[in-house]
């Protein structure tokens, strides 16, 4: 009996823990991150970007410092810019301050997150990990799931089990 009770007690709570068991979405205090994602690398990339979304539920402003990585030298806070026709980008050293009530999106041209040095190629299907840092909230960890190399969003469809929420 106590064989087969812990089986059904595990599946019935993991049924109890819904969608946000497996989301792909993170939290750090007042802040909400979503959908961290990277691109593909091609073999000898020199820099790979990340994204996300994050929410600050709070009633303080909070700033977004970069992070690090185990696969990468550093993880830096960039803006892309397009001055005169040149595209341009340069580090955010004061890192991005997400307001209360704001969201704030790095996206692909926009400000982002620049993987530097990389030791490995980021493959399709493979989750890259990271540790995000907050000046209040303090550090995070979580996974980029890798898309193709065109990609301009994260997939809708990726199978999001095997990672997910943090406490």
């Amino acid at each position: 009996m106590k064989r087969l009770f812990t089986p059904v007690l595990m599946f019935t709570l993991s049924l109890a823990a819904g969608p946000a068991a497996f989301a792909h979405d993170y939290s750090a205090g007042d802040l909400q991150i979503d959908h961290p994602w990277s691109r593909a690398t091609p073999m000898v990339a020199p820099v790979a970007g990340g994204y996300l979304k994050i929410t600050n539920t709070g009633a303080e402003s909070d700033t977004f410092l970069g992070g690090s990585s185990p696969i990468a030298k550093a993880v830096e806070v960039h803006e892309s810019t397009l001055q005169d026709g040149v595209a341009r980008m340069r580090p955010l050293t004061a890192g991005v301050t997400i307001k209360p009530g704001e969201t704030v999106e790095l996206a692909p041209g926009a400000t982002h997150l620049m993987f530097i040095k990389p030791t490995k190629v980021f493959k399709e299907g493979e989750k890259v990990e990271a540790t995000l840092r907050f000046e209040k909230a303090g550090e995070i960890k979580v996974e980029f799931a890798v898309q193709g190399m065109g990609a301009k969003q994260p997939a809708e469809n990726e199978d999001h089990q095997g990672h997910g929420a943090t406490p």
